[in-house]
C-alpha cells in the first residue's frame, strides 16, 4: 500500500492502526501515535498486548535511534507460600502446547512504566488524548473479527481459566465457548482503568490502587509479586545494536534482548556469501539461508557446553563481540519467546517508531477491577530450562522481540514481528529481501519464508517446486506449508523514501493492516 506524506501505520489490528492514525491526524507525532496504538492494542489485541505485560520501542527522531526497554522483570524474591500455578493446553490444530498459568506465573509488568517514559521523552500531546481512542473502543465495544477470533480460539483455555476472564472473553451466544467471530467485545472495566490512568498517570499503576490489588491477590492466592517489585521496576533507554550489511545500517534490539543479537550473527554469516548475486527462491538462496539458521541454532547448545573455542566451532565464522554478547545473555538472563504483536509508524516529520508488545500467553488472571490479563512470563518453558521456579531473581527477562530499522540510500524501513522463536528469522528475511533483493515493502513482506529449528526446516508455499524437491534432498526433515501461515511471523512494516514518499504493508499471515494519511 503506497501513501502520501502525512503519516503511515502498519499494525496487527485495524483498531490499533486507526487509533494511531487518529492521533497523527490530530497533529501528534509518531510517538504520540505509538502510545495511542499501545493502549488500543491492549483492547483490540488482548492476547498479545496488555498493561500487564511488556515490550520495546525503537525510536528515531534525528537519525540516531534509541531503544526503550520495558520488558518484564523477574520478582525480587521468590514466594515461600504455595503457588497458584497450573497447566493448560492450547490447541494449534496440528499440535497442542502446554502453558502454565496462575498468579505464580506473573513477572513484574513493564508496559505502563515504559510507555510513560516514551510519552515524557518524545510526545507532545496530553496523555489523556492519547488514551482516548482506546477508552472509546473499550467503552463502546468492537466486533471480534480478522485475526482475533483465531487467536482466542487457540488460547481459549487460558482466556476462560478464571471467572474474571470468562466475564470478559466468554461467548454470549455459545455457552462455555470463547468469544466467536462477529460477536461484540465490550470492556467496561478496561475503560474505567484507562480513564483512571489518564487522570492519575503511571503512579496509579505502580504505587497506587492497581499495584496494591495485584499484590493483595498474590499474597492471598499464591503469587510472587510485592509492592517493592512494582515500586522498583525501571524502564531503560539503550543504545541499539548496529550492524553494517552491504551498505545498509541495521539498528535492532541490543542485549539483554536475544533476538537482535541472533539477527546480527546471521547477517555476519550471510555477508560472507555471494547471497546478493542470487535470485530469490533459487536453490543456493534457500540453502545459504537454511544453513545460516542451522548454524545460529547451534549456538545455544554450544554456549551451554562452553565449546565455542573448539576446532569445529561456529566462532570462526562469527564476530567475536557478538558471540560474547550472546553468551553473556544466556549466562545472566532467562529467555522468553512468547507471542507478540508489532506496530510500525512514520509521521510527516520523518519520526519513526517500531513498537513490539507481549503478554506471554497470558496468565489466565485478570488484574482486579482493571479488565486486563496479567502476563505468565514465569510460566514459560523457555524461561525455565532447568525446571519451573528456577528463574534468576530481579533480572530483566531476555526476549526474541526485535524492533528493527534499516537505513539505506533509499530511505528508512521500520519493521518487527510477532511469532516467538520465528521472530528472528522473519526479520532477517525482511532485511535480506529489502537489501539483497531490492524488493518494495509489500513484496518483502509477502514473499514466502523459511524457518529452521530443532532439526526441522519449515518452508512456506510459494517457492518453485523443483527447488523445494532439491531442498528435501538436502534437509530430510522438512515440512512444506501449503501457503502463507501465521507460524512465520507478522512483520508489519513501513518505509520512508528519501524523497518523502511513504509505503507500508501489514503482514497478511496475521491479517495485518496498513493505513495512511493522504
Amino acid at each position: 500500500m503506497s501513501g502520501g506524506r502525512k503519516g503511515i501505520v502498519a499494525a496487527g489490528s485495524v483498531h490499533t492502526a486507526r487509533a494511531a492514525l487518529t492521533i497523527l491526524e490530530a497533529g501528534g507525532n509518531a510517538f504520540d501515535a505509538a502510545v495511542a496504538a499501545f493502549f488500543a492494542a491492549c483492547v483490540a489485541e488482548p492476547v498479545l498486548a496488555s498493561p500487564g505485560g511488556g515490550g520495546f520501542l525503537l525510536a528515531n527522531r534525528s537519525g540516531e535511534p534509541v531503544l526503550y526497554d520495558f520488558f518484564t522483570q523477574t520478582p525480587l524474591k521468590q514466594s515461600k507460600a504455595e503457588l497458584d500455578f497450573f497447566p493448560v493446553h492450547a490447541d494449534f490444530g496440528t499440535t497442542t502446547q502446554e502453558f502454565h498459568l496462575g498468579l505464580g506465573s506473573c513477572a513484574t509488568p513493564g508496559a505502563i512504566r515504559g510507555i510513560s517514559m516514551v510519552w515524557r521523552d518524545c510526545c507532545r500531546m496530553p496523555l489523556k488524548e492519547l488514551i482516548e481512542p482506546a477508552f472509546i473502543l473499550a467503552k463502546n465495544g468492537f466486533i471480534v473479527e480478522d485475526f482475533l477470533p483465531i487467536l482466542l480460539e487457540v488460547v481459549s483455555q487460558i482466556y476462560l481459566a478464571s471467572p474474571e476472564a470468562r466475564k470478559v472473553f466468554s461467548s454470549k451466544t455459545h455457552p462455555g465457548k470463547i468469544l466467536q467471530e462477529g460477536e461484540c467485545l465490550i470492556h467496561p472495566e478496561m475503560a474505567l482503568f484507562l480513564e483512571a490512568l489518564a487522570s492519575e498517570g503511571e503512579d496509579f499503576f505502580y504505587r497506587g490502587e492497581v499495584a496494591r490489588n495485584i499484590v493483595q491477590s498474590c499474597q492471598e492466592r499464591g503469587g510472587h509479586l510485592t509492592l517493592e517489585d512494582f515500586d522498583q521496576y525501571q524502564a531503560h533507554k539503550r543504545q541499539p545494536l548496529k550492524i553494517s550489511y552491504r551498505g545498509a545500517s541495521i539498528w535492532t534490539n541490543p542485549p539483554p534482548s536475544l533476538g537482535g543479537t541472533l539477527i546480527a550473527l546471521a547477517l555476519r554469516l550471510i555477508a560472507k556469501s555471494s547471497f546478493s548475486n542470487l535470485e530469490f527462491g533459487a536453490l543456493a538462496h534457500l540453502e545459504i539461508l537454511a544453513r545460516t539458521m542451522q548454524l545460529t541454532g547451534r549456538l545455544k547448545r554450544e554456549s551451554a557446553g562452553q565449546s565455542l573455542g573448539g576446532p569445529d566451532s561456529a566462532e570462526k565464522m562469527l564476530d567475536k563481540n557478538l558471540l560474547s554478547s550472546y553468551q553473556a545473555i544466556l549466562t545472566h538472563h532467562d529467555v522468553c519467546t512468547s507471542g507478540t504483536t508489532h506496530i510500525s509508524i512514520i509521521d510527516a516529520e520523518g519520526n519513526v517508531a517500531a513498537l513490539n508488545l507481549s503478554n506471554g500467553s497470558g496468565s489466565g488472571i485478570m488484574a482486579p477491577g482493571c479488565g486486563f490479563m496479567l502476563n505468565n512470563m514465569l510460566g514459560e518453558e523457555d524461561l525455565n530450562p532447568a525446571g519451573f521456579h528456577q528463574w534468576r531473581q530481579d533480572t530483566r527477562i531476555a526476549s526474541m522481540m526485535s524492533p528493527t530499522f534499516i537505513f539505506s540510500k533509499k530511505g528508512l524501513l521500520a519493521t518487527g514481528s510477532g511469532g516467538s522463536n520465528r521472530i528472528r528469522s522473519a526479520i532477517l528475511q525482511i532485511i535480506l529481501n529489502s537489501v539483497d533483493f531490492a524488493m518494495d515493502v509489500s513484496e518483502a513482506v509477502n514473499s514466502p519464508r523459511i524457518h529452521y529449528e530443532n532439526g526441522l526446516l519449515n518452508l512456506e508455499g510459494g517457492f518453485p517446486p523443483a527447488v523445494t524437491e532439491q531442498m528435501e534432498e538436502r534437509f530430510p526433515k522438512l515440512k512444506l506449508w501449503p501457503d502463507r501461515n501465521l507460524y512465520f511471523g507478522g512483520t508489519h512494516t513501513v518505509f520512508h523514501h528519501v524523497n518523502g514518499e511513504m509505503e507500508g504493508a501489514g503482514d497478511p499471515r496475521r491479517m495485518g493492516v496498513c493505513l495512511n494519511l493522504d
